[in-house]
C-alpha cells in the first residue's frame, strides 16, 4: 500500500494548506473532513502541523506546534511551514474593537452571522484613531485597514454589497480572553495618553 495521500484525503489537505476551512462555504468537503479526521492529523503531525477544528462555529484551521512540542529528544526542530505575522497597531486594534463586538452579540442576540456597514467599523475605529484636519486621508487609512483585515480572513464582504462585511467566527481562535485582557490594559495606556495631551494647555 502507497504512503501517498488518496484523493479523499487529499482535498482537505489542500484546502487546509490554502487556509481556513468553513462548514458553511462547501459542507461537502467539510464532511470530508470530519470523516477523515484523524488521518488529516496523522498526515500534518509529520509536518509539525496540528489541525484546529471547531464543529460547533464550523472553521478549521492549521496550526504549527510548538517547538517543545514537536522536537523529541536529539533531533532537530522543523522549520515553520506556518508563518508568523507582525500586525501594525491599527489593524490589532480593529481586530480587538471587532472580537469584542462579536462577543457583545453572541451574548445579545441569537443570530449566527454578525454584519456590520464599513460606516460601523469605521466607526469603532474612529475613536481611537487621531482625526487630524483631514477627514479623507482618515478615510483612506481606515479603508486601507478593513481590507488588510478582510485579507487575513477575520472579514468578509457580502457579495454584491461592498459596504456590509461578515465578521468571520475564526476571530474568536486568534484573539482569546487573554490577548484582549492585554490589549485593553494597552487601550487604557494609549486613551489615558491621549486624554492627558487634550487637557494639557
Amino acid at each position: 500500500m502507497s504512503d501517498a495521500p488518496d484523493s479523499a484525503l487529499s482535498l482537505p489537505l489542500i484546502a487546509l494548506f490554502k487556509g481556513v476551512l468553513y462548514q458553511e462555504d462547501d459542507p461537502a468537503l467539510w464532511q470530508s473532513l470530519l470523516d477523515l479526521q484523524s488521518r488529516v492529523r496523522d498526515y500534518l503531525g509529520v509536518l509539525g502541523l496540528q489541525l484546529i477544528l471547531d464543529e460547533a462555529e464550523g472553521y478549521a484551521y492549521l496550526r504549527q506546534r510548538q517547538e517543545e512540542d514537536q522536537t523529541a529528544p536529539g533531533q532537530v526542530a522543523l522549520p515553520r511551514l506556518i508563518t508568523r505575522r507582525q500586525l501594525s497597531y491599527p489593524v490589532s486594534l480593529l481586530l480587538a474593537l471587532l472580537r469584542k463586538r462579536l462577543a457583545e452579540f453572541d451574548a445579545s442576540s441569537g443570530e449566527a452571522r454578525l454584519i456590520l456597514s464599513r460606516e460601523q467599523i469605521a466607526d469603532l475605529l474612529r475613536l481611537f484613531l487621531a482625526e487630524g484636519s483631514n477627514e479623507a486621508k482618515l478615510a483612506d487609512r481606515i479603508d486601507a485597514h478593513i481590507a488588510k483585515v478582510v485579507e487575513l480572513g477575520f472579514l468578509r464582504r457580502l457579495r454584491g454589497k461592498d459596504e456590509q462585511f461578515e465578521v468571520r467566527r475564526i476571530l474568536k481562535a486568534y484573539v482569546d480572553a487573554q490577548w484582549l485582557n492585554e490589549f485593553d490594559q494597552r487601550l487604557r495606556d494609549y486613551t489615558g495618553r491621549i486624554a492627558d495631551k487634550d487637557d494639557s494647555p
